[in-house]
């Protein structure tokens, strides 16, 4: 049971939605029949170590939503209350998506992530708002608004999610709490016109680390996710919190150190998918791996990385001084932690 009612979300929000959240995907057993329970700990406690205050837990992947219930309970009771932990709105339909969003929040899911199926082709935003409220309306948790030109909104609208949609999604759904703002990525038009118009309403996230930092020079932000920054292991949560402590300047110090992580990150995840609109999720997981956390192959159908990226990715941690596994690639499909 929330600790809020829906007319309550967005102030409660504003109190405990703080911090850098990452994402956390899928381990499974040697032969896919199951979760890794273990993997699942050890991914979970290692956030929490390296500094981040929450979690999304990936559902875009080959996995069920009684499996996705196991692996928020599994989280939930490994990171403790206060832990933010974030149910991935992705499955195939919007009844698949409600379902799997009840079993996740009875396991210890407090926030939702809106995801839009790929099998869902709006030619109107009415479309676009009907979809969103039934999932709103179906959960009790305070939940992220999510503007990204994957979803294909712009045929329908050139921003994807205008000012006009965005203003109606708040004034008539209550318990969206939050905006993560990439429209028109790459670049910043969302996250800037989001926080321009709603700022004092909801919580304004731009998840890119790239972006977020250099812009806490101007912007307020006490909330960054959902993204996969942890490969960066604990670089992102230490800029996040200077940049809000009034230090930006030594968090930007930081900043550049690890431009050649970012460079590579951006390879690995942009330049092998061009035309896709698919994160390449075995490229994070690996990243992760790099990092300490469990990797681990996923369930097929899944994208591979190439051993070129892998260099790449590897290397590019040793030039940016951040921490990076001496284990050989050949370990990284194995995962770090047995059943």
């Amino acid at each position: 049971m929330v600790a809020y009612t829906k007319d309550e979300a967005r102030a409660w929000a504003k109190q405990h939605w703080n911090g850098c959240v990452a994402v956390t995907m899928p381990s499974y057993t040697q032969d896919f029949s199951a979760i890794n329970e273990n993997a699942i700990r050890h991914d979970i406690l290692k956030l929490k170590e390296l500094g981040f205050t929450g979690t999304l837990l990936v559902t875009e992947l080959n996995i069920t939503p009684e499996e996705n219930a196991r692996v928020t309970a599994i989280a939930r009771e490994a990171a403790g209350s206060d832990f933010q932990l974030f149910f991935h709105a992705a499955f195939n339909t919007l009844e698949e998506n409600i379902y799997a969003l009840g079993l996740a929040e009875k396991a210890g899911a407090d926030r939702v992530l809106i995801s839009y199926p790929t099998a869902f082709w709006p030619t109107t935003l009415e479309e676009v708002f009907d979809y969103t409220k039934r999932l709103c309306d179906s959960t009790e948790l305070g939940a992220m608004l999510f503007g990204l030109p994957a979803w294909g909104f712009e045929r329908i609208d050139p921003a994807g999610m205008p000012v006009p949609f965005v203003r109606r999604i708040l004034d008539e759904i209550p318990n969206i709490v939050a905006i993560k703002a990439e429209q028109g990525n790459p670049g910043i038009p969302g996250v800037m016109e989001m926080y321009h118009h709603f700022r004092e309403e909801v919580l304004i996230s731009c998840p890119i680390e790239g972006e977020a930092i250099p812009l806490m020079s101007v912007l307020d932000f006490q909330f960054s996710g959902t993204s996969n920054t942890n490969w960066m292991s604990d670089f992102f949560p230490r800029a996040f919190e200077l940049a809000r402590n009034g230090n930006w300047e030594q968090a930007m110090e930081m900043w550049w150190k690890v431009s050649p992580a970012r460079a590579a990150n951006t390879a690995i995840l942009v330049g092998s998918a061009v035309g896709t609109t698919v994160i390449n999720r075995t490229g994070w997981k690996y990243q992760e791996w790099l990092a300490g956390f469990n990797g681990g192959a996923l369930r097929a159908p899944a994208p591979r990385i190439p051993d070129r990226l892998m260099k790449q990715a590897r290397q590019a941690l040793v030039a940016s001084g951040l921490p990076v596994t001496d284990l050989p690639d050949s370990e990284f499909v194995k995962g770090r932690v047995t059943a």
